[in-house]
């Protein structure tokens, strides 16, 4: 190339870095066993690009994804098109110096693949496998965890790689944090190791929007290099599958060149395999919760969750869904729309505003057993009875509000003020609608949740074993740090679980307090299913077969004709009449 040309590939490696890599840098393919161009796969190009264009990054991958080389090439780039007056100081921290220090000779690798007109070249103030400065003034450092590893430096970059195993816990990542307090960018990369300290917590907060973090995520399925001979397979778990080959019929495969008649196949319950996928669950001897941790990219808990990590695994896989729409600066999720003649329950979890818990509202579809909407924020009472109104109103919900501790009786009582009737009474003919019922007038509508704590959550696991839908990842998220601690179901420190209280009221009122609207509802339809017209072609009136016993709607004597017409009339929104 002439200077002109290489004065036009310069800039056009400075804007595309994404080009630049590809155009310039190898990397070794361990299933080649050879050197060959490196070639970004589109998530790999994601990853990169959210470097480039946001300071707080948090990667989540599988074993073997190459995201640390992706991001040494990344790195290598950045440096040596640094300017001179902004050198780049990069500092990479691991729980251990040899693996800070690999990524650092990565770096140092691909640095050397840059042609002589790019390449500002080593300097020889500092030249080590853990510390090495360029010409340009930049450099780059590697360290172990610890308080004083980041004494007397200020990156400009920092990379946390395999931050999941970091064990240095909250006090390291608050003295990182302080590095940067100037500015910066930070690079969190990890397979899932369980919940711990930071890379979870980084990733569950930035699932919710509590922190600037922005989630890459890269699936092996989407690797170009692992799926030449991809197929999915109908089954819940992808290990028993390869243990049970023999058990699966062909027809409950879906291979390659059918994938384009499937929008999402995990969502369909089919999970992909292929030959390098089976060679690492040999690898890892078969065990399903390193297979669902490092080649799933699985949070898992430890035994001790109250809902099982297979469970919040093939909620994760088969349910979670994004919203369709989102309203209330974005906190307002929307998966269904309203469906004339279903029951609609809606749970409120009510919190000061100014705390550290949040306001929490999910409204399920109680015939299709499915959530259908949700809201998490931190607001006051009195705002959460203006949304309960909007939105338990658009899907005419049944709603059920925790008045423990008092947060839950002024959104109750504004609720009553706004004109809301479809509002759940404790103690009052709970399987009425309260506004039905005269003696609830003067009582505090909602639940005492602490009263009933272990019915309510014992509520909420059982309709999960029985298949109710989640839609919600923040609410799948709170079931993952959702513990037994001294034998009580609660969130872990530091954790919440708003969303799950809420989730649980709602369907023990539906499971409980509509046992009664059951039992009316069978007895209605016995009653009406016994209506026959009489032998006589020309009889037109129907004969009425009485039953043996004349009891009224909720076993009180009464007629029995005249009771089963007026409970259908009143009741026959719970029959799909639409209310």
């Amino acid at each position: 190339m002439d200077q002109q040309e290489l004065i036009q590939e310069y800039a056009r490696c400075l804007q595309d870095t994404n080009y630049a890599i590809e155009s310039y840098l190898e990397t070794y393919d361990n299933t080649q066993s050879k050197y060959v161009p490196f070639n970004l796969f589109p998530e790999q190009k994601m990853m990169l690009s959210n470097f480039e264009e946001h300071n707080d990054n948090i990667t989540k991958k599988y074993r073997q994804a190459g995201v640390s080389t992706a991001t040494a090439a990344w790195v290598s780039k950045k440096l040596q098109f640094a300017s001179k007056t902004r050198p780049e100081k990069i500092l990479v921290i691991a729980n251990k110096l040899d693996t800070a220090s690999e990524f650092a000779n990565k770096v140092r690798g691909f640095l050397n693949q840059w042609p002589a007109w790019i390449n500002v070249g080593f300097s020889k103030e500092k030249d080590s496998q853990k510390h090495f400065k360029l010409n340009n003034g930049c450099e780059v450092k590697a360290v172990a965890t610890s308080v004083d590893a980041l004494r007397g430096y200020t990156p400009t970059t920092l990379i946390f790689d395999e931050a999941a195993y970091i064990e240095a816990g909250d006090d390291f990542w608050a003295a990182c944090m302080a590095s940067l307090s100037t500015g910066g960018k930070v690079i969190v990369i990890s397979t899932p190791n369980g919940y711990d300290k930071i890379y979870y917590e980084i990733y569950e907060q930035s699932i919710k929007g509590l922190n600037s973090f922005v989630i890459s995520e890269l699936h092996w399925e989407n690797d170009p290099r692992f799926t030449k001979d991809i197929f999915w397979v109908k089954t819940k778990d992808i290990v028993h599958f390869l243990l049970n080959r023999e058990d699966y019929n062909e027809d409950e495969f879906i291979h390659e060149s059918e994938l384009d008649k499937f929008v999402d196949l995990k969502h369909k319950g089919y999970k992909p395999c292929s030959d390098w996928f089976e060679s690492m669950v040999k690898k890892l001897k078969y065990d399903r919760r390193r297979v669902a941790q490092e080649l799933e990219s699985a949070f898992l808990g430890s035994g001790d969750n109250v809902i099982s990590s297979e469970m919040i695994e093939k909620i994760k896989n088969e349910d979670v869904r994004d919203p369709e729409e989102m309203f209330v600066g974005n906190q307002m999720w929307i998966w269904e729309k309203p469906i004339e003649g279903h029951r609609y329950i809606l749970g409120c979890d009510v919190s000061r505003g100014d705390s550290e818990d949040f306001t929490s509202i999910v409204i399920i579809d109680f015939d299709t057993r499915c959530q259908v909407a949700e809201y998490l924020g931190k607001i006051p009472p009195d705002l959460a009875a203006d949304i309960i109104y909007k939105w338990g109103g658009m899907y005419n919900a049944y709603v059920v509000t925790d008045i423990t501790g008092g947060m839950g009786v002024a959104t109750s009582r504004k609720l009553q003020e706004l004109g809301y009737k479809d509002l759940y009474v404790e103690g009052v003919n709970t399987a009425d609608k309260w506004k039905y019922n005269p003696n609830a007038a003067n009582k505090v509508p909602g639940l005492a949740f602490n009263n009933k704590r272990v019915q309510i959550i014992s509520a909420f696991e059982e309709a999960l074993r029985h298949k109710f839908i989640v839609r919600s990842k923040r609410l799948l998220n709170e079931m993952s740090t959702f513990v037994y601690i001294n034998g009580r179901p609660d969130h872990m420190k530091g954790k919440h679980d708003d969303l799950i209280m809420a989730l649980a009221m709602a369907l023990y009122v539906g499971e409980h307090s509509f046992s009664d609207l059951s039992k009316a509802n069978d007895l209605t339809k016995a009653m009406l299913d016994s209506w026959t017209t009489s032998g006589n072609d020309t009889d037109s009136e129907p004969e009425y077969r009485r039953p043996q016993q004349n009891t009224g709607i909720f076993g009180a004597p009464g007629n029995q004709n005249n009771d089963a017409k007026q409970m259908y009339k009143d009741y026959g929104w719970l029959f799909g009449k639409g209310r």
